[in-house]
C-alpha cells in the first residue's frame, strides 16, 4: 500500500508540472500553522504526542487548481528538564539543563485548490513527498538570563517520507493588502487555515524520553527504531497576495 501510495504522489507533482499554465499569473500564498503530531503505528508505542509550527510557501495560477509548494515544520515530542553544576570543579554553580526529542519536516508539496479568491469557503487536497529528520538535542542554560551557554546533538537520522492531506481554508479578510508604493496595494486574502496531513515515513533510529542513561561520568543511549507514520492536524492562518 504504502509503494502505491508513493507512486501516486510521484503522478501527482510530474503531472502538476506539466499541467501548469504557459503563461501563469502566479499568487503566492503564505501559512503559518500550529501543528500537532500524532505518531502512528509502531512510532506511536513507543512515543506520545508532541507538538510544533509548520510554514507552508506556495505558488497558484490565479487560472487553475493547480499550486505548488513547499512545507516545513518542526515537532517536540519529548522534553526532559534538570539542574546540575556547572562542573565537577564548580559544584557550587549550577545551570539549567534540557534535553528535546524533535522531528524536522521537509516536503514539497502538490496542492488542488479552487482558484481565485472570492469564494468564503476553499478546501484542498496535496500529497506531500519528502524527509524527516529525527534529533536529540541537549542545551545548557544559565540560570539567570536562560542565555544557552552550550548544546550538543546527541543522537540523529533520517528518514523518507510521504503522505496525502487536505483542508480547508476560511476567508476572514478579502482586500488590499497594505498599501502599494506607486497606487493601490494588490488585493489579497486571509484565510483561516484547518488541516490534516498523513504522512507515511521509512524507518529510522531516534530516541525518546528517558533514552539517555547517565551512569559513572559516562551516557549511554536506548535507541529506538520503527516505522515513522504521523498524524498531523493543524490550525493556523494564510495569506495570499
Amino acid at each position: 500500500m504504502n509503494r502505491s501510495l508513493f507512486v501516486f504522489i510521484a503522478i501527482l507533482l510530474i503531472g502538476g508540472w506539466s499541467a501548469a499554465p504557459a503563461r501563469a499569473q502566479l499568487r503566492p500564498s503564505v501559512e503559518v500553522s500550529g501543528l500537532l503530531g500524532l505518531p502512528q503505528g509502531e512510532f506511536g508505542d513507543r512515543v506520545g504526542a508532541g507538538g510544533g509550527l509548520q510554514v507552508y510557501a506556495g505558488l497558484q495560477d490565479a487560472r487553475s487548481p493547480v499550486a505548488f509548494g513547499v512545507n516545513l515544520g518542526v515537532l517536540i515530542y519529548g522534553i526532559e528538564r534538570r539542574r546540575e553544576p556547572f562542573s565537577t570543579t564548580i559544584p557550587d554553580v549550577m545551570v539549567d539543563v534540557e534535553t528535546t526529542n524533535n522531528i524536522f519536516l521537509g516536503h514539497l508539496v502538490l496542492r488542488l485548490q479552487p482558484p481565485g479568491q472570492r469564494t468564503a469557503l476553499s478546501p484542498y487536497v496535496h500529497g506531500l513527498f519528502g524527509f524527516k529528520y529525527l534529533f536529540t538535542e541537549t542545551r545548557i542554560e544559565s540560570d539567570r538570563f536562560d542565555e544557552e551557554i552550550a548544546a550538543s546533538t546527541n543522537f540523529d537520522d533520517a528518514a523518507l517520507s510521504y503522505g496525502l492531506g487536505g483542508g480547508v481554508r476560511i476567508r476572514l479578510y478579502h482586500g488590499p493588502l497594505g498599501e502599494g508604493e506607486d497606487g493601490p496595494a494588490r488585493p489579497g486574502r486571509v484565510d483561516l487555515n484547518v488541516g490534516l496531513d498523513y504522512l507515511f515515513g521509512a524507518e529510522a533510529e531516534y530516541l525518546k524520553k528517558g533514552s539517555i542513561r547517565r551512569e559513572g561520568g559516562g551516557v549511554s543511549f536506548d535507541v529506538e527504531r520503527s516505522a515513522t507514520a504521523l498524524l498531523l492536524p493543524s490550525l493556523g492562518v494564510t495569506l495570499t497576495f
